[in-house]
């Protein structure tokens, strides 16, 4: 059944009353977040999602928040925050490790189906060496690998394009539906510039891409160019940009297929603030994104403010049902944070 379904209103009485109960089990077990929520006067009933208590993500870089005891932490992720306030953490039990990728499969089977397809990924492979503790590029590769199989990666160990591999991938599978994954800085970098130069056909893949637009912005390649540039070089039109962060890790937003908006799966929503008031935005006017989601319950990530610009465009009127949007960049002297544009790897 899709994640793609539920229409607005629907979506949200059914988020708040999930958020509700999920605010209360963390601060039953979280003592630092009933802490700053007491502090704050916060009630324990909400009349609407935008009255669900925030945190700002980047208090996961500097306080340890968790809702679960120590001896349960079955996995530590780590942010890929590069400057003075250090990374974010987020501990996972065996239950949230289980959970994300049920539901990251849930949000992508809309566009890949459900079948495991021969996948690229455009990294290397020493980006999941540490199977315990990931930076969150190397938790997006390696949550993305389930959902392929005969995985061939673009980049060889000295984080140079694996030409050789790549033609050999698309001689044995690309006559089919393939899947692509990378970072968006590296899937240009490493596929797009590759494949143009070799005159690659690219036009059966499916691809899936993240994790930042400031490098790709310097050197003028929009969204709309991006696609264009794919659709017009390698015959690759099937592209599906997502937004997402480590600290509400298994939660993506996805591009629907006309390719002008994200979307939110029926387990999450996206709330725009004036940076001002922090009032709730109308459909149109920019402001501070929030993103909201029932998956993070071993530690309080359900609410969290952003660093993000963004802007509801519509609601119950794109491709799927409930609000889509876009992503307007980072908010001023916010850290720099995309996975991509952290990444320093050799130019062929």
């Amino acid at each position: 059944m899709s994640v793609f379904a539920r229409p607005q209103a629907e979506r949200e009485a059914a988020l708040l009353a999930e958020l509700t109960e999920l605010t209360a089990h963390h601060r039953e077990h979280c003592p630092p977040y009933d802490r700053i929520l007491s502090s704050l006067g916060t009630p324990t009933t909400f009349e609407a999602l935008a009255d669900l208590p925030w945190l700002p993500v980047r208090m996961f870089k500097t306080h340890d928040l968790k809702s679960i005891p120590d001896d349960e932490v079955f996995k530590v992720l780590t942010s890929s925050g590069t400057t003075g306030a250090g990374a974010s953490r987020i501990y996972l039990d065996k239950d949230a490790a289980a959970v994300q990728p049920r539901q990251l499969g849930a949000t992508l089977t809309e566009v890949l189906g459900g079948k495991r397809l021969p996948m690229l990924m455009v990294d290397t492979v020493g980006i999941i060496k540490n199977r315990r503790s990931f930076s969150a590029r190397g938790a997006g590769v390696l949550g993305m690998a389930n959902f392929g199989r005969n995985h061939v990666y673009a980049l060889d160990e000295d984080d140079r394009p694996d030409v050789v591999a790549v033609k050999e991938f698309l001689a044995k599978y690309g006559s089919e539906p393939f899947l692509i994954f990378g970072f968006t800085f590296m899937v240009w970098q490493y596929l797009y510039e590759v494949a143009r130069e070799h005159s690659l056909d690219l036009s059966n893949g499916i691809l899936i891409h993240s994790g930042g637009w400031k490098k790709l912005i310097d050197i003028a390649v929009d969204n709309a160019e991006f696609r264009r540039r794919f659709a017009e070089d390698t015959g690759l039109t099937r592209i599906h940009n997502y937004y997402g962060m480590i600290e509400q890790i298994g939660t993506v937003f996805l591009e629907g297929p006309s390719g002008n908006s994200l979307y939110c799966p029926e387990f999450a929503d996206v709330i725009i603030r004036d940076p001002d008031t922090w009032e709730e935005r109308p459909v149109g006017v920019p402001g501070v994104i929030e993103v909201v989601s029932t998956l993070p319950r071993s530690y309080p990530g359900h609410v969290l403010l952003t660093e993000d610009l963004g802007v509801v465009h519509g609601i119950d009127d794109g491709d799927w049902p409930g609000k889509r949007f876009s992503v307007l960049g980072r908010l001023p002297r916010a850290e720099a944070r995309g996975c991509s544009d952290t990444f320093s790897g050799a130019v062929a």
